[in-house]
């Protein structure tokens, strides 16, 4: 298993990955989580990817997109500051060329059937690797997300704690809240462990045709 970083420079030769992570969004946020979200056909997109995030796909060994995240500048318009700035607490939206957002983390449980260390899905830690692993490439100090309090747990329990922006609140069905997650070596390593890898495990696309 290996992460891909996409770029906007990459979209145009890779739409295949893409329209594999929109469909995997799709299964994920609309029929499983039954959130409100925007779909067209069996994609789900929103206003913020046409913002050129950059988006880390989890593969398969056999090439199947498994799991993802997008990330976005805070300096410009995010998801927390626009469509969730309740949970921000009476706080300014975090703003810095050193903080990323993410948003739309999810990994397909049915292909990503292997578990990890606490019975948890191997997929999730190795993403989480691979999102420290772009913030030291993209010489950011910080993520800020939005999540919920069960991703909070993991958080913790993986060794990534989050830094809560605010108490949570009720979303819909779920208790939302948003927070800071920091990039730290000691982080990095407690992912590695947990995800079962001695090593990075963020590639470019140019690598990942080099070694096809």
């Amino acid at each position: 298993m290996h992460v891909i970083s996409l770029h906007s420079r990459d979209f145009g030769q890779h739409l295949d990955l893409l329209a594999a992570m929109f469909r995997l969004r799709r299964r994920v946020f609309r029929d499983r989580l039954d959130w409100a979200v925007s779909v067209s056909g069996d994609l789900e997109l929103d206003v913020y990817d046409a913002l050129n995030p950059t988006y880390l796909l989890a593969m398969s060994g056999q090439s199947e997109v498994i799991g993802c995240v997008r990330l976005l500048p805070s300096t410009g318009p995010t998801m927390l500051s626009d469509t969730f700035s309740s949970l921000l607490d009476g706080r300014e939206a975090p703003r810095s060329s050193d903080i990323l957002e993410s948003s739309r983390f999810c990994v397909d449980t049915k292909l990503a059937a292997e578990l990890g260390q606490n019975g948890l899905n191997r997929t999730t830690f190795v993403l989480f690797a691979a999102m420290i692993e772009a913030l030291y490439a993209a010489e950011a100090r910080s993520i800020v997300t939005v999540t919920d309090t069960r991703m909070e747990r993991i958080l913790r329990r993986a060794g990534w704690p989050l830094e809560r922006i605010g108490p949570p609140q009720a979303v819909g069905e779920t208790m939302a809240l948003a927070g800071f997650l920091h990039a730290s070596d000691q982080a990095l390593a407690a992912m590695y462990l947990k995800a079962e890898v001695t090593g990075p495990v963020l590639l470019e696309p140019a690598m990942v045709r080099a070694a096809a």
